[in-house]
């Protein structure tokens, strides 16, 4: 199915692996996927500046395929002693429950974006996408002077215009569906929760740019509706945790084939920013504390101590279980397996059509 964005990233496939940071963020996932014809995209939001380098080093190693990489852009954020207070209240049961230490703050709360950056510049990855913003006119020239193809992420029409304005190449378009962090940046969340189907053809019609459709997107099917909706390509994140070179802890695997799964929610419990996930008993209780919860990336760092001994004890009810909502599509394979099926359903899908 070759179009123009897909020759221009040299991928076979119109599939990108959306840019899941955190546990998902694996160098085999990415590799996996880019060998197999699609575009192996990496979340790199959460890993330090050495940690960034040696994973593109990785990915350069296992496969001479394109790539791409994907930071968070820096926010406006408060460390509101108050809140930090609450929520380390919130923390406490649930650190108890789990035979852990009393929750602490920590003494950073994330990582530097602007070494970050440098690292994607001094490494040159194919591909370089952004969440939560737009970047900065100078970043946006500097990576194009080394012919990366930027990608930037809009929950609007508006963010999609604001980003071509900018520069980018291409348009992430994450429809209200998507699992994990929304990148919402020029109205509040509550404003931008628009659906893939009607986001995507109002932002093909309304930019110039090629668009990605991201969000509820987990088989074939989802991809040739993207297409046919003007997209160039789709991105896949939920259909891919399963993979096996995803390396998901045993109790996130387990909760994305049970019955939960067709119920995910927005929630702000983990991270301070909203979210899509599957419903536990750690979101539930904290599902009326809003506004006691610290910014992002403060309340992601504070309960980071929690999440990390939930993985290990295999307790689902305190792990952020980020999933998209047609999580129950997603199927245990290997990656190129997964890449396979999913582009054989959508030719079936689109030849169907005609």
């Amino acid at each position: 199915m070759p179009n123009a964005l897909c020759r221009r990233l040299g991928i076979a496939h119109p599939v990108l692996l959306a840019p899941m940071a955190g546990e998902a963020s694996k160098p085999a996932l990415a590799t996996a996927v880019s060998n197999a014809g699609g575009l192996g995209t990496l979340g790199c939001g959460y890993m330090t500046p050495q940690v960034v380098r040696d994973t593109i080093r990785a990915i350069r190693a296992a496969s001479d395929k394109p790539f791409g990489i994907n930071l968070f852009l820096p926010l406006n954020w408060t460390a509101d002693p108050a809140k930090m207070a609450a929520y380390r209240g919130m923390l406490a049961a649930a650190h108890a429950d789990l035979g852990i230490a009393e929750p602490d703050i920590p003494n950073k709360f994330e990582e530097s974006f602007i070494e970050q950056f440098a690292v994607v510049l001094d490494e040159v990855p194919p591909v370089f996408s952004c969440t939560f913003g737009i970047p900065k006119p100078d970043e946006i020239a500097a990576l194009k002077a080394r012919n990366i193809l930027v990608v930037g992420t809009a929950t609007t029409v508006a963010e999609a215009k604001a980003l071509e304005a900018a520069g980018v190449d291409a348009i992430a378009a994450q429809g209200a569906e998507a699992g994990g962090h929304r990148g919402s940046f020029l109205a509040p969340v509550e404003q931008s929760m628009i659906g893939t189907m009607a986001l995507v053809p109002q932002i093909v019609s309304a930019t110039g740019l090629p668009v990605i459709a991201a969000g509820g997107i987990t088989d074939g099917r989802g991809v040739a509706a993207a297409l046919c909706l003007g997209a160039q390509a789709a991105a896949v994140g939920t259909g891919f945790l399963l993979a096996d070179e995803a390396g998901l802890n045993q109790a996130y695997r387990t909760a994305l084939q049970g019955e939960g799964v067709h119920d995910t929610t927005l929630t702000r419990a983990f991270s301070g920013r909203s979210a899509r996930g599957i419903r536990n008993a750690f979101l539930e209780k904290l599902a009326g504390s809003g506004d006691d919860i610290p910014d992002y990336p403060v309340a992601n760092a504070m309960s980071r101590g929690m999440r990390a001994a939930a993985a290990k004890a295999g307790r689902a009810e305190y792990l952020s279980l980020w999933a998209g909502q047609a999580a129950g599509l997603a199927r245990a394979a290997p990656a190129a397996e997964i890449l396979q099926r999913i582009m054989a359903e959508a030719r079936a899908a689109l030849v169907q059509d005609l």
